[in-house]
């Protein structure tokens, strides 16, 4: 893939659908984006829904208040169907709020109003460059298993993979001569989960949250804080070696203890290890899926032979499970969540974790879903 400098595909304009329901700022936005991109516009969901289903389209943006849907709910239909199209929303200051919501379910962005033309042109340009390395990350696991296979097979998609997804866009960063460095590397970790599912990399996301809450009540060293952010946040990137997969709030109720959550936790770690991560890293993607009490578990590990940051992190991947908001599951109450897992000390957690962590949780608990929501990725 090569750069590019401007909004412009080679040999081809991006495609714009504008909807907004409103006569006036919708034209406003044919005259504004027309001479760098292909317009088209719908001025309710379903007339947007039959453009999509007529035409290829690489953006939207899309007001939030429509007169037969809230722009929201329009939202979660397109990204469940054309999941590789980025949707920019636009708001007044007064929604700014449900405009978050729309970050979480899979908006690129928002622009309030008033914007300018700058500022418009921007936002879309940054986020049609996204989508490019999206598009190409998508193609790559639909079409190549070298991430997932021999070492030296993934050593050579990695060394692939970073020299196509940075030369998309005007800068690609400087990546460093350390190899224990990751910093360069998180923008394309968070990208390939997002390019398998985006609500894979969501609860990635919130996972390396709430370890990273229960470590700050542990006399961890910095080395182990660090492996412990990063992984948490990579520790189902496993789960990109999966046909077709689709994330679930029960995907590990599911298959905790069944030969799948073995091949892909390992196949996880074997991915990673060309990337010379700390050993910390791969444990926490390899034995994440290890039960205290021994029984049934992939890897045959117990009690405190199982690594610390792994029984971390099953404690956190089990909480955001529970209490994740999402289509097609009913999230429990944080106390609920924290009972059950409570409940199951001793048998699938360690127990003094398990006691630590329902502490920490019940101090922070008011601030809980708003940081929850937040798209974060580790610290290094």
């Amino acid at each position: 893939m090569g750069t590019h400098t401007s909004p412009e595909y080679v040999g081809t304009k991006p495609s714009v659908l504008v909807v907004d329901d409103e006569t006036g700022p919708r034209d406003a936005l044919k005259v504004i984006l027309r001479p760098f991109f292909t317009i088209h516009s719908a001025d309710n969901a379903k007339s947007a829904l039959r453009v999509l289903k007529d035409q290829h389209i690489d953006l939207i943006t899309l007001d939030q208040k429509l007169p037969d849907r809230q722009g929201i709910d329009l939202l979660q239909d397109i990204k469940q169907d054309y999941a590789d199209i980025e949707v920019i929303i636009i708001t007044g200051y007064g929604s700014l709020k449900s405009a978050m919501e729309g970050i979480r379910h899979g908006a690129a962005g928002y622009l309030l109003k008033p914007f300018n033309v700058t500022e418009l042109i921007t936002l879309i340009n940054q986020t049609l460059e996204k989508k490019q390395r999206l598009d190409y990350l998508r193609s790559f696991l639909k079409t190549s298993t070298a991430l997932w296979g021999t070492e030296q097979e993934a050593g050579q998609a990695w060394r692939d993979l970073q020299a196509n997804y940075f030369a998309i866009g005007k800068s690609a960063p400087e990546l460093s001569a350390n190899p224990g460095d990751v910093t360069a590397l998180i923008p394309l970790l968070s990208d390939l989960l997002e390019a398998k599912d985006r609500q894979l990399l969501n609860h990635c996301s919130r996972v390396s949250f709430y370890a990273s809450l229960l470590a700050n009540q542990l006399n961890l060293s910095l080395p182990d804080q660090k492996a412990l952010a990063l992984g948490a946040f990579l520790h189902d990137i496993g789960k990109i070696s999966i046909p077709n997969y689709k994330y679930a709030a029960d995907d590990d109720d599911g298959i905790k203890n069944g030969a799948l959550a073995k091949a892909y936790s390992e196949a996880g770690a074997r991915m990673l290890l060309p990337l010379e991560f700390q050993a910390e890293v791969g444990q926490i993607v390899a034995y994440h899926h290890e039960r205290f009490d021994g029984l049934g578990n992939p890897h045959g590990l117990e009690g405190e032979g199982i690594p610390l940051l792994a029984r971390i992190v099953a404690i956190a991947q089990a909480f955001d499970n529970l209490t994740v908001d999402m289509p097609g599951h009913l999230p429990m109450s944080i106390d609920d969540a924290i009972r059950k897992i409570v409940l199951q000390a001793d048998t699938h957690f360690d127990p003094k974790l398990t006691k630590l962590f329902a502490q920490v949780v019940q101090e922070c608990k008011s601030s809980l879903p708003a940081l929850a929501i937040a798209k974060t990725s580790p610290t290094t």
